[in-house]
């Protein structure tokens, strides 16, 4: 019996050399083809700088490939020389010049996730997945997000020509877009639409959102909210921490949100619910679009997975990668993608996005207006104004009744409340 356990303890042995041994062989093999590759490099830098007809500055050199080779790996990784790392470290305060997009690279062309509402971009009608094909009569071919950002922002009152190509309608559209500041509010809208439905249209995930977003949900439930419709459409994300603050206001205390995946154990985080006072039984439907992304696409995507709301709209951006700023010794930086977002259940959201439960397209609905009526006598003028005033008045209170995604929404929740009190 002895016998037998020294061999199964040598043969185990045996196995695990043999194992370590192949381990090694793979990594010294890969690390054999990195030293190839490297001298490539080496020789090919050594050529230039001796025949290359003109001289060039090493640095030059050495930054043109580092931004080629960042370039190669996906369109959020790139190489920041000084000034442009410079740039990124300054640009925090949420105002500046500029036309109000976001922007990133879709299929190897920049294209716009979302126009931020009510800025220069939003009100000259630019649309989410429009492609950017020229910026001031230069083509956008090969060229990285940071450039891009550069020639878009610049003074107020600058104006900034865009060259647009949209697919969805097939054509090449020309705007002329004026700067201006661009001063981001999370929260743009919070009120009751009819029956105790409440509404919150949050357009970004920035600092303040979780206590602006608290006292919106006080002042909405001191009002007699039953219902609650969270407008995510045309939301490009912002602080993922922020987003996870929100999704956990309607899930259990130690529930998953999102987690981070990549190469390296480090990279692998799991975000966790951590407040007791959750909102657990209100009705809850989620508005997103294809100009929702990122943070949008994880509170979506959290709250989907444990069916605590129902997702309407159409498929989300698919914005679900983790950028690492990375500083070198110079002063310049990488800005390497190092994880992807999961969602509880493991869907990707990169690339993929978020499909709805209901899937409703945009559009308007065209609402049936009285004809005003004809003024028989002079003294009656007063009474007439004071009936347009009113009328004007209840029109402005009610335009979410145009908006038809907003509308199914609605419908849905008076829906899920019937049902509710049937069960009852």
């Amino acid at each position: 019996m002895r016998k037998r356990i020294v061999i199964i303890i040598v043969l185990g042995l045996i196995v695990f050399t043999v194992s370590s041994i192949a381990l090694s062989g793979i990594e010294k093999k890969k690390k054999n083809e990195l030293y190839r590759q490297v001298e490539l490099f080496s020789d090919a830098l050594a050529i230039i700088q001796t025949d290359y007809v003109d001289e060039v500055n090493p640095r030059n050199l050495i930054y043109g490939a580092l931004k080629g080779m960042l370039s190669s790996l996906d369109p959020h990784s790139q190489f920041m020389d000084p000034d442009t790392y410079n740039e990124l470290k300054v640009d925090t305060e949420g105002k500046f010049g500029g036309l109000g997009i976001e922007i990133t690279i879709k299929d190897g062309m920049l294209t716009v996730v979302t126009p931020i509402e009510d800025t220069p971009a939003w009100k000259a009608g630019l649309k989410s997945n429009d492609r950017i094909v020229k910026i001031n009569d230069e083509l956008t071919r090969d060229m990285t997000i940071t450039d891009a950002v550069k020639k878009l922002r610049g003074n107020p009152g600058e104006a900034v020509n865009l060259t647009i190509l949209r697919e969805s309608e097939k054509k090449i559209l020309e705007f002329k877009i004026v700067r201006d500041i661009i001063k981001i509010k999370d929260i743009k809208e919070s009120r009751i639409l009819e029956e105790g439905i409440g509404y919150i249209r949050l357009i970004e995930f920035r600092e303040n959102t979780p206590k602006d977003f608290d006292t919106v949900l006080n002042n909405l439930t001191k009002v007699g909210m039953n219902a609650l419709i969270l407008d995510l459409r045309n939301n490009p994300g912002g602080l993922l921490d922020v987003a996870v603050r929100v999704a956990e206001k309607f899930i259990p205390k130690g529930k998953l949100i999102v987690s981070t995946k990549g190469r390296r154990a480090s990279q692998n985080l799991e975000f966790i619910s951590s407040v007791n006072s959750s909102i657990l039984d209100l009705p809850l439907v989620i508005l997103i679009n294809e100009g929702s992304a990122s943070g949008s696409e994880i509170v979506a995507g959290c709250l989907q997975d444990y069916k605590r709301a129902i997702i309407l709209g159409v498929k989300s951006f698919g914005k679900g990668s983790v950028q690492t700023i990375m500083p070198l010794g110079d002063g310049s930086a990488l800005r390497l993608t190092t994880s992807k977002y999961f969602t509880p259940k493991g869907q990707q959201i990169h690339g993929k996005g978020v499909v709805p439960d209901i899937m409703v397209e945009e559009g308007r609905i065209e609402l049936a207006s009285k004809e005003d009526q004809t003024v028989e006598k002079p003294q009656d003028i007063f009474e007439q104004i004071e009936k347009k005033e009113k009328k004007v008045e209840e029109e402005k209170s009610q335009d979410y009744k145009s908006d038809n995604q907003l509308m199914r929404a609605v419908d849905i929740l008076k829906a899920v409340k019937i049902y509710k009190e049937i069960k009852k």
